[in-house]
């Protein structure tokens, strides 16, 4: 499977070597860069790995959370390792990116020196930091092509087959009470959330590369299928809602240039519409997940929490850098909200830097032209900005800034760093006369 994610046939083939032949040699092959290790793969893998989290629904095999986090943070060790090991020379890509989450670094530490949030306010700090450096580290191999985003849907879909695993092995544990009959990870400590982010990228993810002819559709099936059925599982509304609209938006990126963007864009809709017809009950129920109109309203609990946060009075010091970086919590309840969460914990500057984030990606993915790599930006982008009025994770070590870094990856310009090619010099024509005095 991953083989025919690189190549649009066989699970072997060129795309596995470094080799300088360009995607236009044939229709749906995109080979490796140059130079670029199969071991950043494992990188990557090591750092999502590390953002899994290790709070959840209780797993068949009890996992001690000490035990998750020394898997998760032993991750991260690792992933800042063996990335220095393949960039020992330390060639680093410029990346506004990077350069406003390093910048970010600046209100945590200030914050989290005070200890307001206790020892582990440093502990995150330190993690964060790794987390940046890592992602700097790999700069180096980001060009603008669709490696990343291979990296990326395989990773996450190997997650999504621990929690396919899991339902199987043990379908109630998987599909517990407390979730309200949502589907959480049994073998790791996954929360319906996780799994229906994870799901929701890599379908969007997968759509466009087989739209750009980067996949084919065999082994998009293959991920994108079972990848539904568990994001509808998990009844989770802002992964749903992140993935119909970041498509939208991506796809529309391409309509005038892509014949395939066109005709997939008209299935959707007219799906969408017979869909909305036909099962308009089933979808308002599954969507409502039998809540009230009342709970449903203030976002299953949530607004209070908003509402207490803002309320609450601050220093000055709290309000410009926060109070340091936590667990995304407030009064015991969660933020869920990326927004909120940045100011509480990393104040106005943090919130200005990440809101600089998103205007600084989303900027560039307009002004690139239309391409496959600018619409899976696109994707990337807006999901997380839809999601993160529900969800937490922008100010630190997350999921969302793997997939904000992927964008990133997908903007970079190549043309300061592509050699420009020598003009062929005509050869003279020497006299007949003349050649009978050349060197043999």
């Amino acid at each position: 499977m991953g083989g025919e994610l690189r190549r649009g046939g066989s699970a072997s083939g060129p795309a596995d070597t470094a080799t300088t032949e360009t995607a236009d040699a044939q229709p749906g092959w995109e080979p490796r860069p140059v130079g670029t290790p199969k071991a950043v793969g494992l990188v990557w893998g090591l750092l999502i790995l590390n953002t899994l989290g290790s709070a959840g629904a209780k797993t068949i095999i009890p996992l001690p959370r000490s035990l998750i986090q020394m898997v998760t943070m032993g991750a991260l060790l690792a992933a800042f390792t063996l990335a220095l090991a393949l960039n020992l020379r330390l060639r680093i890509r410029t990346s506004a990116f990077l350069l406003l989450l390093t910048l970010l670094l600046v209100p945590s530490v200030i914050s989290s020196v005070h200890l307001e949030s206790g020892l582990g306010a440093l502990f995150r700090c330190t993690r964060l930091a790794l987390f940046v450096g890592t992602l700097w580290l790999l700069s180096r191999w980001w060009d603008g092509g669709v490696l990343f985003v291979r990296h990326h849907i395989r990773m996450y879909f190997a997650v999504l087959g621990s929690v396919a695993a899991g339902a199987v092995i043990s379908p109630g544990a998987a599909v517990p009470e407390l979730y309200g009959g949502r589907l959480v990870g049994a073998l790791w400590p996954l929360t319906p959330p996780q799994i229906g982010q994870y799901a929701a990228v890599i379908i969007g993810l997968t759509v466009l590369l087989v739209l750009g002819r980067r996949a084919d559709r065999t082994s998009a099936v293959v991920i994108i299928v079972p990848s539904l059925v568990l994001l509808a599982l998990t009844h989770t509304r802002t992964a749903t809602l992140g993935l119909l609209i970041g498509l939208v938006l991506a796809i529309g990126s391409l309509v005038l240039t892509s014949a395939a963007a066109r005709r997939f864009f008209a299935w959707a809709v007219l799906c969408a519409v017979v869909a909305a017809v036909a099962l308009s009950s089933a979808l308002q129920a599954w969507f409502l997940r039998g809540q009230s109109q009342e709970n449903f309203s203030n976002l299953t609990g949530r607004a209070k929490v908003w509402d207490a946060l803002l309320a609450a009075p601050r220093t000055t010091s709290e309000y410009l850098f926060g109070v340091g970086l936590g667990d995304k919590s407030f009064g015991g309840l969660p933020i869920d909200n990326s927004w909120l969460a940045v100011y509480h914990e990393q104040g106005l500057s943090g919130a200005v830097i990440v809101a600089a984030i998103f205007l600084v990606l989303g900027g560039v993915a307009l002004l690139r032209p239309p391409s496959l790599q600018r619409a899976c930006a696109i994707f990337l982008i807006s999901y997380c900005a839809i999601a993160s009025y529900t969800e937490a994770g922008l100010g630190d070590a997350s999921p969302y800034l793997l997939h904000l870094a992927v964008a990133a990856s997908l903007l970079t310009s190549t043309a300061a760093t592509t050699p420009l090619s020598t003009p062929a010099v005509p050869r003279r024509r020497l006299p007949r006369f003349a050649r009978g005095s050349e060197v043999t």
